[in-house]
């Protein structure tokens, strides 16, 4: 299977060049068995490869494989090769993409069937596929970036999908620009690696890097560079404001690349580079202080929010945040492990959204819903169990991974653990909050949405099902000592992290402690849970109309999303606009254009003048020759 690795991403390029070429000729019945039987394809071909790679680590092998496809450039003595490298890292991230990527492709062919660029909406979702495990393939850092690059660019094809709405043609703008602040950082650090180590390839540059001493200033450099990289790519402080706009495009997509790939990239990158970040503590310390800056703030704006996807939106800023405390710490398999968990469960939620807001006739504002589960009770389980698992409630699955991640915060410091367990009480009390106004208490819409609500059809749900049992079982990947599991996740990993955890301090906290960590997280969830029903079920304390009350104080902070776009534009985006104006009709326009203009006027001025000369009459011409001729003549006397 290893010599055929290239026909994973290679399947899905072929997809979206069919349906890039085909896209208005072919019926959508044929267009969606196209766009998802690629997807399906590459996904059995990874279940496949899994197989080989976890066999391989059954039997105690780093289950290591390169594949060269071919030799890219040579400069020199420099040469880099198109080439895939899979491991157990790369095997799992080809699951999720593939197998999710595969049941929002079939979720796609219904909630998208009367879109009427339906063949262009998976031709994207092809090409966002193909760059992505372009992204996890590689073998080297340049074919990363390729991937890095491309699924930036497909994602400001899909959050611009319907570009015919100014507002959402700027959402997809915003997101291509804020990344490009990141991507520029990968860059740059890129030179840095070629200058210092001679390569791109992971097994020419990381066997180096182990080499060189703790706290080594090029690693500093370079890390911080990549850290500013995922930032963009991850939506971090001070470059996350972008994924909340995202949700101007389909709610699949959201699910796709805002939720359960694309934005793990920067978790990835980390983890794949991580005995860099291990030897840099600086580094680390930066990604720990944003990471939980990231998760609380994000969590604390989602407390007011009532648009559906907005919550779901700040959320996975908020998880993401979890995920780089786990890294800052090095945790590098629990933060993993909650990348892994996340993809489950928020690829659930979004899509439970997207089900909601197609029963709605498109209204996404929770105001305006309530009381859907006895009209959609398959969406309401599934999002009920996508809930729970959130919230980290056990024993459902986003309790063990962000346990895991709270533990070695705690351990490393427990400020991090006090303000991660102060985010984790946000994130469950927002998301029974969306639960409760959405499925619970007396419908709140139009008698015209009343009576147009149903369940979704089986397209649509069938992915909420299995999504939901991943939800329910992922957790038991990699079950905690202190609750007698066999940290199979870890184990599997372990080739991946061998390096640091040869330098790493091992992580050892009391089980006493971690069952008081363990119960004080989950106890909070369900307190909050309790909280969050008196106020919206029991009281039916419904968020007011956005005319009808101003909000004050925290909430006011919360509802408003701490002005950070409203910071960012005064400190950004008017000075430049100011900078813009000031260029274009001071120095262009008065200087440059000036200039230009006023020596074209000269000329053209002195022509007119001159062109009287040319009057046609003899007399004048004689004059003239007359008056020359006496000029030479004084010239000849003044010179003698």
């Amino acid at each position: 299977m290893i010599e055929l690795i290239w026909t994973i991403p290679l399947i899905p390029l072929l997809g979206f060049i069919v349906l890039g070429l085909l896209r208005n000729q072919l019926p959508k019945p044929l267009i969606s068995i196209i766009g998802c039987g690629v997807i399906l394809i590459s996904f059995l071909l990874s279940c496949a490869l899994f197989k080989e790679v976890y066999d391989a680590r059954q039997l105690g092998e780093s289950a290591t494989f390169s594949k060269e496809i071919f030799n890219w450039f040579t400069v020199g003595s420099f040469s880099l090769n198109l080439s895939f490298l899979v491991d157990p890292l790369s095997s799992i991230m080809l699951l999720i993409i593939t197998g999710v990527g595969f049941l929002i492709h079939l979720y796609s062919s219904c909630y998208m069937a009367n879109d009427d660029g339906f063949g262009k909406y998976f031709a994207y979702l092809n090409l966002f596929i193909f760059f992505m495990l372009l992204l996890v393939l590689g073998s080297n850092y340049l074919v990363m970036f390729i991937g890095w690059e491309g699924v930036g660019l497909c994602s400001y094809l899909l959050i611009g999908f319907w570009f015919q709405n100014t507002n959402y043609a700027k959402a997809a703008k915003k997101a291509f620009v804020m990344n490009r602040i990141g991507d520029l950082g990968f860059l740059i650090a890129m030179f840095f690696i070629l200058a210092n180590f001679g390569s791109l390839e992971y097994s020419v540059v990381l066997p180096q890097v182990a080499g060189l001493p703790m706290g080594d200033s090029i690693l500093l450099v370079i890390t911080m560079l990549l850290f500013i990289a995922a930032t963009g790519k991850s939506a971090q402080i001070p470059l996350f404001t972008w994924l909340p706009d995202a949700m101007a495009g389909p709610t699949p997509v959201s699910a796709l690349i805002h939720a359960a790939t694309m934005v793990t990239a920067g978790i990835y990158m980390i983890a794949r580079s991580n005995i860099m970040f291990t030897l840099s503590p600086v580094t680390m310390e930066v990604i720990a202080i944003v990471g939980t800056a990231t998760a609380l703030i994000a969590a604390f704006i989602a407390i007011t929010q009532n648009d559906i996807k907005k919550v779901l939106a700040y959320s996975t800023v908020s998880q993401l945040g979890y995920m780089f405390i786990g890294l800052g710490v090095g945790a590098f398999t629990g933060a993993f492990f909650h990348v892994l968990t996340h993809a489950f469960f928020k690829a659930l939620l979004f899509l439970g959204a997207g089900s909601v807001i197609h029963a709605m006739s498109n209204e996404q504002d929770m105001r305006s819903m309530g009381g859907l589960k006895k009209y959609m009770p398959t969406t309401y389980i599934t999002m009920l169990i996508g809930t729970i698992a959130i919230a980290g409630i056990p024993p459902f699955s986003g309790f063990f991974s962000k346990d895991e991640i709270l533990a070695h915060a705690f351990v490393a410091n427990p400020i991090f653990w006090v303000l991660g367990f102060l985010g984790a009480l946000c994130t469950a009390f927002y998301m029974f909050r969306l639960l409760y106004l959405t499925f619970f208490g007396k419908f709140r819409g139009t008698e015209e949405q009343k009576h147009h609500l149903h369940e979704s059809p089986w397209a649509m749900t069938l992915p909420l099902i299995i999504l939901a049992v991943l939800a329910v079982v992922g957790g038991a990947l990699n079950i905690p000592e202190a609750l007698h599991g066999g940290h199979w996740l870890k184990d599997f990993l372990s080739p991946v992290f061998a390096d640091t955890n040869k330098i790493a301090q091992p992580f050892e906290l009391a089980h006493s402690t971690e069952y008081l960590l363990m119960g004080a997280s989950a106890v909070g969830a369900i307190i909050m849970a309790f909280i969050a029903y008196q106020k919206y079920v029991k009281k039916e304390d419904i968020p007011q109309a956005d005319d009808a009350v101003q909000p004050s104080g925290l909430y006011k902070l919360s509802y408003h999303k701490m002005y950070v776009d409203e910071f960012y534009d005064a400190i950004i985006v008017k000075p430049l606009n100011g900078l813009s104006k000031f260029f274009h009709q001071i120095v262009d326009r008065s200087g440059i254009d000036g200039l230009i203009n006023g020596i074209g006027d000269l000329f053209l001025s002195s022509g007119k003048g001159i062109r009287q000369l040319q009057s046609g009459h003899v007399g004048f011409y004689i004059f003239m020759m007359v008056i020359g001729v006496i000029a030479f003549m004084l010239y000849g006397l003044l010179t003698i």
